[in-house]
This record gives C-alpha cells, structure tokens and sequence, in this order.
C-alpha cells in the first residue's frame, strides 16, 4: 500500500485535554488536506464514544480517506476500517484473520528484532517508534532516533510508519531517513486547539511533506 506522507492519530485522551471532540478534530484535519486517520482510544468503548467514531468513519467515506481503528477489531470492523494492533494486542495473524484479506492491518514495532519479525507477519505496514521523546505513552518504549530508523529501513520491505515525537521542525530529518510516513499526534494540536486552528495546523504539515 502506499501511504500518505502525514499519518494524523486521533487521540482521545490528548483531544480531551484540548477541548476538541472526535469528529471536530477528524473533520478539521480532512479538511486540511489528510489522507488517513486512526482512532486511538485507550479507555472504555462506550455508546458515546463509538457513536463519534461512527461520526469520524462518515467524514473519512465522505472525503476519500482511509480509517484505521487502534488495538480493537470488534469496532473496527463495525465501522468498516483497518486496524492497527501493538506488540501487546492481538497477534497479527489472528487480526488479519478476524479482518479479512482486503482491509488495511498495521503492526508496532519498538526495536529492531520486532521490526524484523513484523517483515513476515501479514500486514500492510510497521510502525516503528518511538523516534523522539513522547508525551501520548505512559510507559514509553526506548527512543529509536533518526540513525537507527535509517538503519532499521532496510529491514524491512513492507511501507514504515515513523511514530514519537514527530514535529514540523523534525519530521523532514525522519522522512529523509527513509521513513514513508509520519504518525502525528501531539504535533497536529495547537494549545489554541479551534477547528479553524487544527485545519490550518494539518495544512502546514501537507505543506511541509510537499517539500520533498
């Protein structure tokens, strides 16, 4: 698959802190100009919450892009995305199995023998991270850095997802480290966060990314 170059996470937990909604943030950044979006909500999955991730699946249809849900299947087969899993969640194979031979499946990797023993799972992609110091993980795994994530390229043949950290002053140092894709998080969220502030941050990023 080819992936876009900005790889924006919805994080619920770090949204909730600015005072933005779910869908308010999806439909800012699609406006902005996003490719892809991934739902990432680490609490409960209650009615509320998977009514606004319906919301984000709507808004993702609508503009032509793709739509990743983190670690769980049961709602992202229900909203009709792909899935992205972690080291600790379900197995790849068993995700694949559960999501069928057509829908986009991604896999975190941490160091370098996870990323090589992603290379031969059945998925689309492998996230490799984190890069830089992050703030969206409690108990964050060792930082890769950008000589080890250019080492670490040509491991692997399926497309890499460079994830930590990851800000508009950084992000072409990762890219040109071979990287084919950026996961963004705390980087797309102005302290003013506004629906007007996230879709010009979104688009100052795609500007950024057409430089190359």
């Amino acid at each position: 698959m080819r992936l876009p170059r900005v790889y924006p996470i919805l994080d619920t937990e770090a949204l909730s802190r600015r005072g933005i909604s779910l869908a308010t943030a999806a439909a800012a950044f699609l406006d902005g100009g996003a490719g892809i979006l991934q739902i990432r909500h680490k609490g409960h999955w209650g009615r509320d919450v998977f009514d606004s991730a319906r919301q984000v699946a709507r808004l993702c249809a609508e503009a032509g892009a793709g739509l990743i849900v983190n670690d769980r299947a049961d709602f992202a087969l229900l909203l009709g995305a792909g899935l992205h899993v972690g080291q600790d969640d379900l197995s790849p194979r068993d995700a694949r199995q559960l999501m069928g031979p057509d829908a986009v499946v991604g896999f975190s990797s941490h160091n370098v023998s996870q990323l090589c023993a992603a290379g031969g799972e059945p998925v689309d992609y492998v996230a490799l991270g984190p890069v830089f110091a992050t703030g969206s993980k409690q108990n964050p795994d060792p930082l890769v850095g950008v000589e080890e994530l250019q080492r670490c390229r040509a491991l692997v043949e399926k497309p890499l997802v460079a994830i930590g950290g990851i800000t508009l002053e950084n992000a072409l140092d990762v890219l040109r480290a071979g990287a084919d894709s950026v996961a963004v998080i705390a980087g797309l969220l102005p302290d003013a966060a506004t629906a007007q502030s996230l879709r010009e941050r979104m688009e100052q990023w795609q500007q950024l990314v057409q430089t190359l």
